[in-house]
C-alpha cells in the first residue's frame, strides 16, 4: 500500500529547467526503468509539489535512502528542478468572521468521527446523522471547495463534529473549518504529512483532536483552538509511518503503525529489513504509552547476504495500514496486516489479528496469504537479485479495516477485503475461523480491494480496484509519463465495479460494473477509494475522478459527479480535482464531503476538498 516519492518518476520530456538539478534527478532515478514502477507520480503530479515537499522526501521521507550521501546543495537542486509553480495564489484561507456556538452535546448532533464512523468501522451513516435521503442524493450540488496548497494528493478523510470540520493534508497542515461554509478556524503544522482521519474526544478538558502523521507521531490538540496538548513518537524506525486513523475509545487511543521500508528496501545497498508493524495504546489525557505490541513477535535476525554482500534481516513487515476495530464490550482489538518485507515471510502478515485491549497480548491470528514477502526491488530487478525476498510474494496487503458485524443468527463476523481480490469473513469468537470468502476480482499489487468497504444490516459493499497499466509509444496523448521511449498509461478496460455481498454467506447480491472510460488517455475504471453508505445509498469513488451513488437495493447508479477540473476555492488556493483514492466520502447533516486528487498508481493529481449539499435546502 506504499507510494514512491517524487524522485522515482517519469522523465521530464524536454522541460527546460536547471541542468544540474536535472542531471541529479536522472542519476538518482535509474531504478525507475521503462515504467516498471507504476507507483511513481507523473511530471504533471510533481508540478503540484513545492520544493520543500520534495526536499522532505529526500531527507526524511520515502526517498531518504536515495538522498543519503547528497549534500544540501545536491538535494536542493533537483527539488527546485522538479517543483511546481502552483503556490503563487496560495494563502491560509478566509478566516471565519464568527463561528457557531459550541453545542452542549456535540455527539447528539449530526457528526462523523474518525475513519469508520464508529469503533466497529462500519462506514455506515445512520439516517439521523446523514440527514440525506436517497431522494435527495441526485440533487446534490457543489457548495464550496477548499484547496490544500503545494500538494498533489488530498488523502486525509475529514471528520465533522459540532459543526466543525477537521482534516489533515500531505503538507502536514491540519485544518479546522466551518463545516457549512469552509471558512478557516485554525491551522496546526505537524512534523510530517497527515493522512489519517481525525478523532474528536470530549472530556473534562474540553474537545481534543487525535491523529497520526507520517513520522510515526501521534498528536492530541485542543480541538477548539488548535493548540497542542501532547505529541508522542510511537515508533523510532526511520521508515515508520501512521496511515490508519487511530481509534478512540475513551480513555484510550489505539494507534496502528506501518512503514515505507518496502520502498527503501528496493536499494540493493540497504540492509533490508527491520521494521515490524504494531499497535500502541495511549492514555488520552497524558499521551502515556500504556502498551505496544508488534504484529510479528520475533525480532528480525540476520538471514543471508545479497549479491552485494549486504546483510539482510527477517522476519519483517506486516504493517498495519488501516484503522483498528475495537470490540468495546468484549475488550478485543482487531486489525489486518500487510505483507512481509523479507525472508522468512511471517505467519502474521496478510492476516487478521486480535489483541486484548487491557495489555495488548495477541489472542489469535488468521493468515490469508502465506509466503508473501515482497519489496519494490522485486519490480526493479531480476528474480532473486538485490533485496527482493526469495519468496517473491504477490504483495497482497490488507489495506482495509476489519468490519465487525452482528449476523441475523446472533453470531458475529469480521469482514475485510484484500488486494488479492478476495473478501473474507471470519468468526472473531472462534479464533478467526473462516466463515466465508468471495472472490470479486483478479487482484494484484494495486488490485483487489484497496482501502475499505461499508456495511449495513444486510450487506457489505465492496469496491474493486484491479488497476492495470499499458505501455504505448511516445506519440500517444499523455506522454508526460514517458520513460525511456515508452509511455505508461492506465488501462481504460481493466478493473472497477461495486459489489454487494450478503453478510451471512458472502453470496453476490448485485454487481454494478464501472460505466467505462472509453479511450480516454490515462483513464481507469478502477474503484480504489473506501466505500461509504447511508440508508438506501452506497457511495464509491474511482481513479477516473467520478464519485457515484448507487441504490443499495439494486446497484443502480443514481448520481454521478466528475470531480476533475479546476476549482475556485474559499481559501484562494489554486486547486485541482483528480482521482478519488484512499478515503471515502463523509455524509453529515445533509452535506457530503469528499477529497479529490491522488497522484499514485498513475492516478490524476489534485488537492481539493469538496462539499456538496442539496440545492433546494
Amino acid at each position: 500500500m506504499i507510494a514512491l516519492s517524487a524522485l522515482c518518476s517519469p522523465a521530464l520530456a524536454g522541460e527546460a529547467r536547471d541542468a544540474r538539478g536535472e542531471a541529479l534527478y536522472r542519476a538518482h532515478c535509474a531504478e525507475c526503468d521503462s515504467g516498471s514502477v507504476m507507483r511513481a507520480p507523473s511530471f504533471a503530479a510533481l508540478r503540484q509539489l513545492s520544493a520543500a515537499a520534495i526536499r522532505a522526501a529526500l531527507t526524511s521521507g520515502t526517498m531518504s535512502v536515495q538522498g543519503q550521501g547528497l549534500s544540501p546543495a545536491d538535494i536542493d537542486a533537483p527539488s527546485r528542478f522538479l517543483a511546481g509553480d502552483l503556490l503563487a495564489t496560495a494563502n491560509a484561507g478566509t478566516a471565519c468572521a464568527e463561528t457557531s456556538p459550541v453545542p452542549a452535546d456535540a455527539f447528539a448532533d449530526p457528526h462523523w468521527n474518525g475513519w469508520g464512523g464508529d469503533a466497529a468501522q462500519h462506514r455506515f451513516q445512520p439516517a439521523a446523522m446523514a440527514e440525506l435521503t436517497a431522494e435527495d442524493v441526485p440533487k446534490l450540488k457543489l457548495a464550496w471547495a477548499f484547496g490544500f496548497e503545494g500538494v498533489n494528493r488530498a488523502y486525509a478523510q475529514p471528520t465533522i463534529v459540532g459543526g466543525r470540520l477537521f482534516v489533515g493534508s500531505a503538507s502536514g497542515k491540519v485544518y479546522s473549518l466551518d463545516a457549512r461554509t469552509g471558512c478557516l478556524i485554525w491551522i496546526f503544522k505537524a512534523d510530517g504529512p497527515v493522512r489519517t482521519a481525525i478523532s474528536i474526544g470530549i472530556d473534562a478538558r474540553g474537545w481534543t483532536a487525535y491523529f497520526g502523521d507520517q513520522r510515526a507521531n501521534a498528536y492530541a490538540l485542543d480541538a477548539l483552538s488548535g493548540q497542542p496538548r501532547w505529541k508522542v513518537q510511537i515508533d523510532e524506525h526511520p521508515a515508520a509511518i501512521i496511515t490508519g486513523a487511530p481509534t478512540l475509545v475513551e480513555p484510550v487511543l489505539y494507534v496502528p503503525v506501518t512503514s515505507y521500508e518496502e520502498v527503501t528496501g528496493a536499494d540493493a545497498h540497504y540492509p533490508c529489513c527491520s521494521f515490524r508493524g504494531s499497535i500502541a495504546a495511549l492514555d488520552t489525557v497524558s499521551g502515556k504509552l500504556l502498551w505496544k505490541n508488534f504484529s510479528i513477535a520475533e525480532v528480525p535476525k540476520p538471514v543471508r547476504k545479497n549479491q552485494f554482500g549486504v546483510q539482510l534481516f527477517g522476519p519483517s513487515g506486516a504493517g498495519i495500514w488501516s484503522s483498528p476495530t475495537v470490540d468495546i464490550a468484549g475488550g478485543i482489538l482487531y486489525a489486518t496486516t500487510g505483507d512481509s518485507y523479507s525472508d522468512p515471510a511471517a505467519a502474521t502478515s496478510d492476516a487478521f489479528l486480535a489483541f486484548r485491549v487491557t495489555d495488548g497480548e495477541q489472542v489469535w491470528s488468521h493468515q490469508m496469504t502465506a509466503g508473501d514477502a515482497y519489496t519494490v526491488a522485486c519490480r526493479l530487478m531480476e528474480l532473486g537479485s538485490g533485496n527482493c525476498p526469495e519468496a517473491r510474494g504477490p504483495d497482497f496487503d490488507f489495506g482495509s479495516s476489519p468490519i465487525l458485524v452482528r449476523l441475523a443468527n446472533g453470531k458475529r463476523a469480521l469482514i475485510a477485503g484484500q488486494k488479492s481480490g478476495v473478501v473474507y469473513a471470519v468468526d472473531p469468537d472462534r479464533q478467526g475461523a473462516l466463515l466465508w470468502q468471495r472472490r470479486i476480482g483478479k487482484g494484484g499489487k494495486q488490485g483487489g480491494v484497496q482501502w475499505g468497504a461499508a456495511a449495513d444490516e444486510s450487506n457489505v459493499y465492496v469496491a474493486l480496484s484491479d488497476v492495470q497499466t499499458r505501455l504505448v509509444s511516445d506519440s500517444t496523448a499523455g506522454a508526460q509519463n514517458t520513460v525511456f521511449g515508452q509511455t505508461v498509461l492506465l488501462d481504460p478496460a481493466a478493473g472497477g465495479g461495486l459489489f454487494a455481498l450478503a453478510l451471512e454467506t458472502g453470496e453476490l447480491v448485485w454487481n454494478t460494473p464501472h460505466p467505462g472510460c472509453g479511450d480516454a488517455p490515462g483513464c481507469s475504471p478502477a474503484q480504489s477509494a473506501a466505500v461509504t453508505a447511508i440508508p438506501g445509498v452506497v457511495f464509491s469513488g474511482g481513479l477516473d475522478g467520478h464519485l457515484r451513488a448507487y441504490a443499495a437495493a439494486s446497484g443502480q447508479i443514481i448520481w454521478d459527479v466528475d470531480t476533475k477540473g479546476t476549482y475556485k476555492t474559499v481559501n484562494g488556493t489554486t486547486a485541482l480535482g483528480g482521482s478519488l483514492d484512499g478515503p471515502g466520502p463523509v455524509i453529515v447533516g445533509g452535506m457530503l464531503y469528499v477529497n479529490s486528487g491522488y497522484a499514485f498508481s498513475g492516478g490524476t493529481p489534485g488537492n481539493v476538498l469538496l462539499a456538496f449539499s442539496v440545492s433546494s435546502k
